[in-house]
Parts: structure tokens; C-alpha cells; sequence
């Protein structure tokens, strides 16, 4: 029986941790910090800063049509979850040199919620 309470509370705290560790309607939310700049989805077009379909996995500075600057291009990046997070905390500390204006976001919780709802959309801005 304490065995079975146990396991019933891991299994609890198992989901009650997953369910924080990303919240995809939260980081759409926090998604508006962006959409001065940056669009996502189907019909997603470079603006201020470039399209963020497809984000993770791809190399910082080649998305077509949009001018980086050479610190971007040039800065060997490839995008994971790690990387994303350090680089959303304070972009221009991360890049040195690049024109991404921003302040950054500080809240571990919502990078992690910001990242799930980029994740979503592929390259061709599907979901």
C-alpha cells in the first residue's frame, strides 16, 4: 500500500512538472514581446528581425531575404533550447555586434514556455 502512494505521487509530480515545464499558451502570450519584430506560421514574412519558422536546429543569420549583421552570420550558432535561452536572456551579450534590439526576457519559466510555442512551427511555418 505505501509502495502503490508512492508511486501514485511520483507519478502526480511527474505530470504536474511536465505540465510547467512548458506551457505553449504562455509563451504564445509572451510571443507578443516579439511580434513588433519577428512573425511565425504560415504566412510568416521577414519584418524588423527575420521569420522564427523553424527556428531550432537552424544556423543563426541564413534565413533568405533578411540582412543580419556579420556578428550574427558569423557567429557559428546553432539554434537549440540551451542556446535560445542564453540568447533570449540578453541577445546582445550572446552576439556582440548584433542589431536585435531587445531587453530580454529574464523569467526561466517563460523562455521555457516561449521555446515551446517556437518549437510548434516548422520551417514552412506549419504547426
Amino acid at each position: 500500500m505505501l509502495v502503490r502512494s508512492a508511486l501514485t505521487l511520483l507519478s502526480v509530480l511527474a505530470i504536474t512538472g511536465a505540465a510547467q515545464a512548458q506551457d505553449v499558451a504562455a509563451g504564445e502570450k509572451s510571443f507578443n514581446k516579439c511580434r513588433a519584430c519577428h512573425q511565425v506560421g504560415e504566412t510568416a514574412r521577414n519584418g524588423v528581425g527575420p521569420v522564427l519558422n523553424g527556428l531550432f536546429g537552424r544556423k543563426a543569420g541564413t534565413i533568405e531575404g533578411f540582412t543580419y549583421t556579420d556578428a550574427n552570420k558569423n557567429s557559428g550558432i546553432t539554434w537549440d533550447e540551451a542556446t535560445f535561452a542564453d540568447y533570449i536572456k540578453d541577445p546582445r551579450s550572446k552576439i556582440p555586434g548584433t542589431k536585435m534590439v531587445f531587453a530580454g526576457i529574464k523569467n526561466e519559466q517563460e523562455i521555457k514556455d516561449l521555446t515551446a510555442f517556437l518549437k510548434q512551427f516548422k520551417a514552412d511555418g506549419k504547426k
